[in-house]
């Protein structure tokens, strides 16, 4: 349940530094950058949940990929769930104990180019206190001007699996699936 902060999937900035000097800065747009994740609940139904709003940064390098760099980050307070009882519940000892400070963070740390559009992106994922190295399955669904802000745009889909207990959020495992699916979806606009 957890698992769902991936997500996104994102972090902090120690690796822009690293990003070549051909790598373009491009900010995550808050407003249609999303994280959302699934589990089994006791094999009955599929759950949903999301995190939306956070920030991030891409150094990317258009001419090699591989040089590029991605971190992401935001509170574990702001996940949607659709049932407010269910938020608390994450927020509690059983699962979080989140305070209002508590941030998910994804700091990549390498990326392999496994086609035109696609990639894997490794990076340490911290949720729950926990660092744990994650691999995400990126695709670029498209990058150009964008018609309505005049300015270049990109969008980036990624999804992984996350094991919820290896974050010490694995409350009611096995019955409330340990693996958590995640799906991240981003638009972000180079940097001015």
């Amino acid at each position: 349940m957890k698992q769902f902060f991936l997500a996104t999937a994102f972090a902090a900035l120690p690796f822009a530094a690293l990003a070549s000097d051909a790598a373009e800065t491009y900010v995550l747009d808050p407003s249609h950058s999303q994280v959302v994740f699934t589990y089994s609940h006791l094999g009955y139904s599929t759950t949903y949940g999301m995190f939306s709003g956070f920030d991030g940064q891409i150094a990317w390098d258009k001419t090699a990929p591989e040089n590029s760099t991605v971190t992401v980050s935001f509170p574990v307070r702001s996940m949607l769930t659709g049932w407010e009882a269910r938020f608390e519940h994450f927020m509690t000892a059983d699962f979080f104990g989140a305070d209002a400070d508590e941030m998910v963070t994804f700091t990549s740390t390498g990326i392999e180019v496994t086609g035109e559009t696609t990639a894997i992106i490794t990076g340490g994922l911290t949720l729950n206190g926990v660092t744990k190295s994650v691999a995400l399955d990126a695709n670029l669904n498209q990058s150009g001007d964008h018609p309505m802000e005049g300015k270049p745009w990109a969008g980036f889909d990624a999804t992984t699996t996350l094991v919820r207990s290896d974050y010490d959020l694995g409350m009611f495992a096995p019955y409330v699936s340990d693996e958590v699916q995640v799906m991240i979806s981003v638009e972000a606009m180079k940097a001015e």
